[in-house]
């Protein structure tokens, strides 16, 4: 059998075992991959190769099936955007305030665009804008508040948009328009074919938080836009106006990560809150509550009928759909490491940890330390590919018990 055509069939059998899974299915490590800092960045798989960033500076090619190292390739920045593959290509953003394009089997670099520079607001400013494809353009957000459109070819500017502040967040396109935040407060409906403003909406912002920021991405439902803030609210607004249907507001926490949505419930984590939600997409109406320990920054992604996602503690979550039920799946080296240095047995924090006291950023680096899962993990051929914020990167077997 010819090895691309052996591939592929071998992942097609895996790929159909994995969405046949019941709620029991079982997770194990079938490779991990060490880089020299924390991923951030979403994988993406392509044929045999899944392509993830580093804060390492580098965006690297491993092997779907054994995790060898194919190539690697080194900016002059943190990598923590998603890749996106365009036809041959890879394009993502670093924090070296380039945007690359590399062939995504030899890393030979085809372009570079370099914008005004990148910016990070805090500590918790984790992600960069990931590049989106559309009508032969390649949106993508940046440190200097700009929203680029470019030719994938060329990397040379179609357009841009000022914004009022960071844009890390990743574009939605829809038809024939451009949705994204900004940490100005504002989320922006641009036209795609000259990058104009449609219509603008305003964030309520609030007494801790008065801008409003918008961190991460937007999801449609129906003719609405759905994404999280800042200043505690998600918000739901209708694409061709930009009129508010509905706010809801969590309980003293941000929510960063962009809802996933199945069969009309939007699934999403929380920040200090530490939950992660079940939600009416239609009304802002909240289904269900599951309590974590940790804060939820990544989006969740669904296997048939469990949501899986990521938490700070380092552990990956299932949530069954069909029973309202979770339980931890799988936990990175780190966590199972360094886990009762955080918390005690129950799961609390213990008494000599302070998430939010006077030196904040050693608790931020001791909860990096736990190998948190801020990388948005992927599915196929039958494995979860994820990184860590210790720099590992994970291919997690999914399996029948």
């Amino acid at each position: 059998m010819h090895t691309d055509l052996k591939f592929k069939t071998y992942a097609i059998v895996a790929l159909l075992s994995v969405f046949s899974l019941n709620g029991m299915a079982q997770y194990s490590v079938q490779w991990k991959y060490s880089t020299q800092s924390g991923i951030y960045s979403s994988p993406v798989v392509d044929g045999n190769a899944v392509f993830v960033g580093s804060n390492d500076s580098c965006m690297y090619s491993l092997n779907v099936l054994e995790g060898k190292l194919n190539w690697k390739f080194k900016t002059c920045g943190e990598v923590k955007s998603k890749p996106l593959v365009y036809k041959g290509n890879l394009i993502f953003n670093s924090t070296d305030g380039f945007i690359y394009s590399i062939n995504k089997r030899t890393a030979r670099q085809n372009w570079k665009v370099q914008t005004a520079g990148e910016k990070r607001l805090d500590i918790w400013d984790y992600y960069l804008s990931s590049p989106v494809f559309a009508h032969n353009k390649v949106i993508v957000g940046s440190g200097d508040g700009c929203i680029y459109a470019l030719n994938p070819q060329s990397g040379n500017l179609c357009w841009k948009f000022q914004t009022g502040g960071i844009v890390h967040a990743t574009p939605l396109v829809v038809h024939d328009k451009v949705f994204v935040g900004s940490f100005d407060g504002y989320f922006y409906a641009l036209n795609l074919s000259d990058g104009s403003l449609i219509w603008k909406f305003k964030t309520k912002g609030n007494k801790y938080f008065p801008i409003g920021e918008i961190q991460k991405g937007a999801t449609l439902y129906n003719h609405s836009v759905v994404f999280g803030c800042r200043d505690y609210f998600m918000y739901s607004l209708n694409i061709e106006s930009g009129k508010l249907n509905w706010s809801k507001e969590e309980t003293n926490s941000w929510i960063i990560a962009a809802p996933l949505l199945v069969d009309g419930l939007l699934c999403y984590g929380t920040s200090d809150s530490h939950h992660f939600q079940l939600m009416t997409a239609a009304t802002g109406e909240i289904k269900k509550t599951f309590s974590l320990n940790m804060r939820v920054y990544a989006e969740a992604i669904l296997l048939r009928n469990q949501v899986l996602f990521g938490c700070f503690n380092g552990k990956l979550y299932q949530v069954d759909l069909a029973s309202n039920t979770i339980r931890e799946v799988f936990q990175t080296d780190g966590s199972k490491l360094n886990y009762h240095s955080v918390y005690n047995e129950d799961g609390t924090f213990r008494a000599d940890f302070k998430l939010y006291g006077n030196d904040y950023v050693a608790s931020e680096k001791q909860i990096l330390g736990l190998g948190s899962i801020l990388s948005t993990p992927c599915i196929a051929n039958g494995m979860i590919y994820l990184g860590d914020s210790n720099g590992c990167f994970y291919a997690v077997r999914v399996s029948v018990p």
